[in-house]
């Protein structure tokens, strides 16, 4: 069985002692490095960069960091980037890292990358830990809690997760997941939450126990970023499908134990028409009118429509759309769903009733969206909203081809934001606002601050809140990043983030939709680094 000690640990074994090697090559003309400088360099590239530029470093949102670029930036130039950031979105690491270990990534990027090893079915198999069997687990819920107002909250550097009564506002459980678990996803029935670490490991949490825990765990690979579960009719709770970016591939597994059943890889041909070997997989959502999962496949730009009705006999329709795919969500109806090809500055319109691609739709530099934000705009109609990396614009999609054809997956509005370095954009059928924070954004003010817009009145500029001041907490050096704002089961209430530094305290500050006062601030030492944060019903039922 399979029981990690901590995060670095479930790493370290998901990856074959991978980032327990040394082994690199030296490319011409690199740096030479000890073996403790390599082993530091592949625990912070892998923590921290891997995500945007790829395990094998060929770049996606980030750029191209293999040796044939980074020789010609040279290590002071590298030393600058790491140390500020840049305009596309790349945060500063002056105040996360420090100045040897700066030194020490700049020279570990000019250095040959590992290629980690394969990850198969035998090896997912050896991993499954199924702690509490289906059996033995509660035939009702044991706590008076409102299940549908829980929070699961990531906690990014403890590898944690912590589960919040959203009336209360008191931590029911905090559990052990993997290391910086990336999304929380709640299944069709609402009983179960499956997080997904960024070291590969999903954890599946049962909230009908009196104390919320983990049952079952499995380790997919060494990376990974997506997981979902079935939630068309007669499939609800029956299967749970897991992406990774290393390898690049996803397994199918059972809904209630989280037992691997088959791995399908996603290496192949990019729609240039060139072989990818590091395809990850970016995004998974379940279809609500189809047995399907819609698979976002990042480098090649396909994205996969994934009949899950017999697994044994897999029917996949494959859609051509744009590199580099990333997040994305449902329009209002649940028909077609929006996903960033964020490098090619695309967002590309699936129609899964028809399994074709709708459109291809230009926006601004590096879109962002996360689940994006649907709303009714005045001119027209329904539409979708997406935020940016690169620049400092709320973008508005038309998602309406039956009363609005005109404006149907056209830009139909630009919103001018705070600042370039958005991650997410957020709104609520019952609010009239629209929330998008900035986090990524260089400068400590923007960083530590979220805009909100009238959904009334889209003319006027947005409001600002210092979420940072808002919290009480003292300033550090670290920037206090606020991210990732969440509504309520009720639509009222919009919980923020307050992001510092691993060793600094952190919050979580809740806001009154309505009014925009603060109305409650979570402080607990075991928040540490909290960041993305998910409500139980909106996950479930994709309100956004």
């Amino acid at each position: 069985m399979y029981t990690p000690k901590n995060a670095l640990a479930a790493a370290i074994a998901a990856a074959g002692m991978w980032l327990g090697s040394t082994t690199m090559g030296m490319a011409q003309g690199a740096p030479a490095m000890s073996d403790a400088e390599k082993a530091t360099g592949k625990k912070i590239y892998f923590e921290r960069c891997a995500g945007c530029h790829g395990v094998l470093r060929k770049g996606a949102t980030g750029k191209n960091l293999e040796p044939e670029s980074t020789l010609k930036l040279g290590q002071s130039r590298l030393e600058s980037i790491i140390s500020y950031g840049t305009e596309g979105g790349m945060v500063n690491f002056d105040d996360i890292l420090s100045k040897d270990e700066i030194v020490t990534m700049a020279k570990y990027l000019q250095n040959t990358p590992e290629i980690p090893p394969e990850y198969s079915l035998k090896d997912m198999m050896a991993s499954w830990n199924l702690i509490v069997p289906p059996e033995q687990r509660p035939k009702a819920q044991q706590s008076k809690v409102n299940l549908n107002n829980v929070f699961s909250v990531t906690l990014r550097d403890s590898g944690e997760v912590a589960l919040i009564d959203g009336d209360t506002k008191q931590i029911l459980n905090i559990v052990k997941t993997g290391y910086a678990v990336h999304i929380s996803r709640t299944s069709s029935s609402g009983r179960y939450i499956y997080v997904i670490g960024r070291d590969g490991l999903t954890s599946l949490i049962d909230l009908w126990m009196e104390k919320p825990a983990v049952v079952a765990t499995l380790k997919a690979g060494s990376d990974a970023r997506s997981v979902d579960t079935s939630k068309y009719k007669g499939f609800e709770d029956k299967y749970a499908i897991v992406g990774t970016y290393w390898p690049p591939q996803y397994v199918i597994t059972e809904g209630d134990t989280l037992k691997p059943l088959k791995v399908v890889s996603t290496r192949g041909m990019t729609v240039e028409g060139e072989y990818h070997p590091e395809p990850r997989v970016a995004s998974i959502v379940s279809s609500h009118i189809k047995p399907e999962w819609v698979i976002n496949v990042k480098e090649t730009g396909q994205i996969l429509l994934v009949d899950y009705s017999d697994i044994k006999n897999l029917k996949t329709t494959t859609i051509e759309s744009a590199q580099f795919l990333h997040d994305g969500g449902w329009d209002i109806t649940k028909r077609y769903f929006l996903v960033a090809a964020n490098a090619s500055n695309k967002v590309a319109v699936v129609d899964t009733k028809d399994g074709t691609l709708e459109a291809l739709v230009e926006t601004a530099k590096i879109p962002h969206p996360g689940r994006g934000a649907n709303f009714t705009h005045p001119q027209a109609g329904p539409v979708w909203a997406t935020g940016h990396l690169g620049a400092d614009l709320i973008t508005v999609i038309g998602t309406d081809p039956e009363k609005h054809p005109q404006q149907a997956w056209k830009v139909v509005q630009e919103l001018k934001h705070i600042g370039a370095g958005n991650l997410f954009v957020k709104t609520h059928p019952k609010s009239s606002h629209l929330w998008a924070d900035v986090p990524q954004n260089p400068e400590r003010e923007i960083a530590e601050s979220v805009a909100v817009y009238d959904l009334k009145d889209l003319s006027k500029p947005p409001k600002v809140l210092a979420v940072a001041k808002d919290s009480g907490l003292p300033e550090t050096k670290a920037i206090r990043r606020a991210v990732h704002p969440e509504y309520n089961e009720k639509g009222d209430e919009v919980w923020i983030s307050v992001w510092a530094g691993k060793t600094d305290p952190s919050a979580i500050v809740v806001y009154d939709d309505k009014t925009l006062a603060v109305k409650a601030v979570i402080k607990d030492p075991r928040l540490v680094t909290p960041t993305g944060k998910f409500n139980v019903y909106n996950t479930q039922h994709d309100v956004y």
